[in-house]
């Protein structure tokens, strides 16, 4: 799988999309979810107060953690036998990943959150298969990041 495609070709792809443009509308879904079931808003004092943390948590995570689990680990297990198996449209490597980094958030988030995290890391990895890029599950991960930071704070 090669990962070198020029960012110039990848970005207007991405806009063209429908697929991508969904998994875009449903970081708000995820938001509004999160509101109707009486978690509370910041505001903006939070940002405010909290930009570091803010600028921590929506964009230097989000690029660190794809990186790392999408970057470096799912492409590597795209280098083995399990680059040929998929279950419906999600592959192979793309599951070991999404587990391994699911695990990895148990050490700092409660049991529901790090659970809840599976389905938005196959998102991620879905786009990064698609497109043999990190780049595309960079751009949904800082978006969903930002959103849920920009409304919940914590």
């Amino acid at each position: 799988m090669n990962t070198s495609p020029a960012i110039t070709s990848i970005l207007p792809r991405l806009l063209r999309d429908r697929s991508y443009l969904l998994a875009m509308l449903l970081a708000p879904f995820f938001w509004f979810s999160l509101y109707y079931s009486g978690t509370a808003i910041t505001g903006p004092d939070w940002l405010i107060h909290n930009l570091i943390l803010f600028l921590q948590a929506a964009l230097l995570y989000p690029l660190v953690e794809e990186l790392v689990f999408r970057g470096l680990l799912q492409e590597r297990l795209w280098q083995t036998r399990l680059s040929r198996m998929s279950i419906y449209c999600i592959s192979l490597p793309n599951i070991v990943t999404s587990v391994v980094f699911t695990a990895l958030h148990f050490l700092a988030h409660p049991p529901a959150w790090a659970l809840a995290v599976i389905i938005p890391s196959l998102v991620f990895g879905f786009f990064r298969d698609r497109y043999q890029h990190v780049l595309p599950a960079i751009i949904l991960h800082v978006f969903y990041n930002s959103g849920y930071f920009l409304f919940f704070g914590n």
